[in-house]
């Protein structure tokens, strides 16, 4: 019997061959091109471990990465990782009761990802009226639309690490914010 079409094989992995049903052997130079993936990890024996990455900005170049290890690996407030023309994505590290900050971005639409830890998170129409009040756990995507106010307050005992998608860029390209103080500071 053959397999459903949508089980993966470890060939519909990007650094596998070249596509499905590609006979190509496993090209390593998918990841970075100065950075190559080694081993295998007991979870999954077929795809190789991924090391950790100098966390800078590689856009608008092709890239492959494990966000989940890339976003738990940071420690800024908001770095960068890629920013090419019509989105961006940047990694954030929230402390312990402390927050993103209350925003808006009137023509920028997001997605936030949270990989470790829990917030509350807040939006609404006006500044004094978050009326979306709703709480956000490991694994949970945040969809802010453009024009919403928002924040993401972290109410737990580790600090919140997420993931940021912006549509457009909403930061300049290489954006490193070590500390929150740092980011207002900037702007």
């Amino acid at each position: 019997m053959y397999p459903h079409p949508c089980y993966p094989r470890p060939w519909h992995y990007p650094m596998y061959g070249q596509g499905y049903g590609s006979n190509v052997p496993p090209s390593y130079s998918w990841y970075s091109p100065s950075y190559q993936p080694y081993g295998g990890s007991p979870s999954s024996p077929n795809i190789p471990s991924i090391p950790s990455i100098p966390l800078q900005d590689y856009g608008p170049r092709p890239l492959v990465v494990n966000i989940d290890q890339a976003t738990k690996q940071n420690n800024t407030y908001r770095t960068a990782l890629w920013t090419g023309r019509y989105f961006q994505v940047t990694l954030m590290s929230i402390n312990v009761g402390d927050d993103i900050g209350l925003e808006v971005h009137p023509t920028t639409d997001q997605f936030i990802r949270i990989e470790e830890g829990q917030g509350l998170v807040q939006m609404g129409d006006r500044r004094d009226q978050l009326d979306f009040q709703v709480m956000a756990y490991d694994d949970f995507a945040i969809m802010v639309p453009a024009g919403k106010w928002h924040n993401i307050t972290n109410t737990g005992h580790r600090p919140l690490k997420v993931y940021v998608i912006y549509a457009p860029p909403e930061h300049p390209y290489g954006t490193v914010h070590v500390t929150k103080a740092d980011a207002q500071g900037k702007y």
